[in-house]
């Protein structure tokens, strides 16, 4: 698969989740989806992202750098949510905040198969002790 191919892929789901389109998930998420190395499965992974916009109702995923090298895809994720309650552990109620996350994914057929995330939480720590 061609990586102008890819990176449309994944701009497709970026869509998709913003839109939380979750009927159409599928068309880019595998069905044996594993994520930081862990099997969900796509009803595991759609499970985890509905409860994301439960906790963030004003989730929105932007991307600021991808590098698509096929099959695998690179992306650094920037985020301006005001979470309801706690984030990640931190007792973020309703408060604004900014991160970034940094992820990889592996296509195979041309869905994501496997996600690896890193999410810059000492930013958002930074943020609530100031």
């Amino acid at each position: 698969m061609a990586s102008v191919d890819l990176s449309d892929i994944y701009r497709g789901y970026i869509a998709c989740l913003n839109g939380q389109d979750w009927q159409n998930l599928g068309s880019y998420v595998h069905q044996d989806v594993h994520y930081n190395g862990d099997f969900v499965g796509l009803s595991g992974y759609r499970e985890m992202l509905e409860g994301d916009f439960r906790a963030i109702p004003d989730l929105h995923f932007d991307i600021r750098l991808l590098i698509c090298e096929p099959p695998r895809i690179a992306s650094r994720l920037q985020f301006d949510c005001t979470p309801k309650g706690a984030l990640f552990g931190m007792p973020v109620n309703g408060r604004r905040v900014q991160f970034a996350e940094n992820v990889f994914y592996e296509f195979v057929d041309g869905r994501i198969r496997s996600v690896w995330s890193i999410i810059d939480k000492a930013a958002i720590a930074a943020q609530l002790n100031s």
